[in-house]
This record gives C-alpha cells, structure tokens and sequence, in this order.
C-alpha cells in the first residue's frame, strides 16, 4: 500500500506566519488608547439685542373663474399688468422691490355621476404681485393705488444689512461672556488660568416675516389711502459654545 506525503496548501501557511507573528506582539501594544483629558470644562453663553425691522413686504392677489382657460388667462393677465405698471411707478433698487408671484391657471370639475366620468365645468385662475423694501411710505401709498388686486398679505422683516449691522457687537458680547465664564469657573476648581481648546460662535439665522392676513375688498378700500403698518421687532442673537483647558 502506498502513502502519499501531505503537503499543506501555500495559503495555510500564509495564516500560520500572521498567527505566529501576532504572537511575539505585548500585549501592551496591541490596545493603545489616548489619555483621557483632565481638567476641561464645556461653557455656552449667548447674548441679544433688540433690532427693529425695516423691510414691509406687501403681497397682492386676486383671482378669476370662466368658462374657457384662454378668457380666464386673460382677465388674469389684464389684472396683473396694471397692478404691475403701477407698482413700477416706485420701484427704486434697495428702496422697493417689485416682483410676480404665484400665477396658476386650473380647471374644475363637475361631479360624476355613477358610471361616469368627471368633465370640465369651468377654469379658475389666481395671480399674484410682490412688493417689498425699506421705503415703508411709499409702499403703504401704493397699497391705496392698485385696484384690481387685493391685498392678500403683509408683514415685517429684517434687513441683512440692519442684521450685520449688530451682529458684529452681539457676538462679541458674547464672546466676552465666555471667557468671563471660563475664567471664574476655573478659579472656582482651584485653577490659576484656562486655554481655549475649541470654541464655535453662531448666530440665529434671518426670521420669516409675519404676515397678517387681509379680508378687506378692494370695494371697501378708499383709493389712494394709505396701508396702516406697525414694523415690530426682532432679536438678533449671538451663541458660543466651545470647551476650555484649566491651567495651574
């Protein structure tokens, strides 16, 4: 009977040397973790101001239903471009914007009947005009002037410029607050001094206007009368988060 030597496949023995070499390794150098840090503590603190808004936003609408899309589109249209040309009248760059809004042209549908099918019965359309800007009066007299839109919304914002304006302060108030912070609790952990290790410093991002909704019709506003407004305030807010090393 013959034997047949056994000769190990060339990838068995690949394993063997990485096993043999795991082997020879301490153990010490296989798990290294960084030390722990000591002595760091998480401050946040944050300040604001109180800015009034300076941008009106005034959204005008209307809408128009007929028998065919081509007529509906067109009272639209009529509608819009007048409002429009009016509006132009005072539009200024950084003053008053002036812009179109939403314009949708739909159809309507009867109400089928068991077994049918739903037919068009009609179209109905919306359009809208957009003016916006710092130059409040001349905005508010506008509102008297446009009579075939509505006034459909109106609200305050706050300008980017008025925003930067105060951002610069807010933050560094802020700032000035965490080292004060960092500074007293440090002493109070019986450490002379601190380090900064890491500190972000972030500001609330620009509110949307609030609008207030209009239910007057146009047949109850007096032409040319002004918009009554109330521009409100904003607060602008600066935040800083960041960790500080206690120093002996």
């Amino acid at each position: 009977m013959a034997f047949r030597t056994f000769r190990p496949a060339p990838w068995l023995a690949g394993v063997a040397a990485l096993l043999a070499l795991g082997a020879c390794v301490p153990a010490q150098a296989q798990v290294a973790f960084p030390p722990q840090p000591s002595g760091v503590i998480s401050l946040t603190t944050s300040a604001t101001q109180e800015v009034t808004k300076d941008v009106l936003g005034v959204t005008f609408s209307t809408t128009r239903e007929g028998a065919d899309a081509q007529t509906v589109q067109a009272a639209l249209r009529q509608a819009l471009d007048t409002a429009l040309n009016e509006a132009r009248k005072i539009a200024r760059p950084g003053a008053v914007e002036v812009q179109t809004g939403n314009f949708a042209l739909y159809p309507r549908y009867t109400v089928p009947v068991k077994g049918g099918a739903a037919a068009i019965s009609g179209w109905q359309g919306s359009a809208e005009l957009q003016v916006q800007g710092k130059d409040v009066a001349a905005i508010a007299q506008l509102s008297g002037r446009i009579t075939t839109l509505s006034l459909a919304r109106v609200g305050y914002s706050l300008s980017r410029e008025a925003r930067e304006k105060v951002e610069g302060d807010v933050s560094a108030r802020a700032i000035a607050a965490w080292r004060s912070k960092a500074g007293a609790m440090s002493q109070q952990f019986g450490y002379a001094g601190y380090s900064v290790r890491e500190v972000s410093v972030t500001t609330n991002d620009a509110q949307q206007p609030m609008p207030m909704m209009m239910k007057a019709t146009r047949e109850s506003a007096a032409a040319d009368s002004a918009l009554p407004t109330e521009a409100g305030k904003e607060d602008v807010t600066a935040t800083v988060s960041g960790s500080a090393q206690m120093t002996r």
